[in-house]
């Protein structure tokens, strides 16, 4: 792993600069949260945690090259769809696993702030997952081959297998014209 240089080093500090500063605004947030209606509290609390989410997932997503986009249905469906649920359901009364979710007189349950958080980092992560290196060249590089594994093994096996049965015919031939030599030389005797 190389060492990062001091570009790196300064986005690096003011990321862990920009997640603290959000922590403490957001302890006011959800001061000024607890004077609210309780629905409408506990739907501002799970937008700074969702929030919060995203944050974390820009702050951590560090690497060389450029984003590589892609969508991904597993993280669409194990890590967004179950978090998303959680939260309508908290806010919801209908819904069923309410009375779990759901926190008390407009607070939000640790269950509720955990699923916010997955949420907000979730829905990044399903569309953009790490770095593809730029070559050294600016060229569309070919992608490297990789040699060996299973392929190679059986090929040389294979190879070897011939050579021995090659081998195996030249000596049986070999052998089959010593007897014909010698049952030759026995009838002439």
């Amino acid at each position: 792993m190389r060492k990062p240089d001091k570009k790196e080093t300064v986005n690096l500090f003011f990321s862990a600069f920009l997640i603290l500063a959000f922590i403490v605004c957001a302890h006011f947030f959800t001061q000024f949260t607890a004077n609210l209606d309780a629905t409408l509290g506990t739907v501002i609390n799970i937008c700074i945690y969702a929030v919060f989410g995203l944050l974390v997932f820009y702050a951590t997503r560090v690497g060389d090259g450029k984003p590589v986009k892609r969508f991904s249905p597993v993280t669409l469906i194990v890590m967004v769809l179950p978090s998303l649920y959680i939260m309508i359901a908290s806010v919801a009364k209908f819904m069923p696993l309410n009375n779990i979710f759901a926190g008390n007189s407009g607070t939000v349950s640790v269950i509720t702030a955990l699923a916010a958080i997955a949420f907000g980092y979730g829905i990044p992560y399903t569309f953009f997952s790490g770095f593809e290196l730029a070559s050294e060249d600016n060229e569309e590089a070919a992608p490297e081959v990789l040699e060996g594994g299973v392929e190679a093994d059986i090929i040389e096996n294979t190879e070897e297998t011939v050579e021995t049965a090659e081998e195996t015919l030249e000596a049986a031939e070999e052998a089959a014209e010593d007897e014909a030599d010698t049952a030759e030389k026995e009838t002439e005797e």
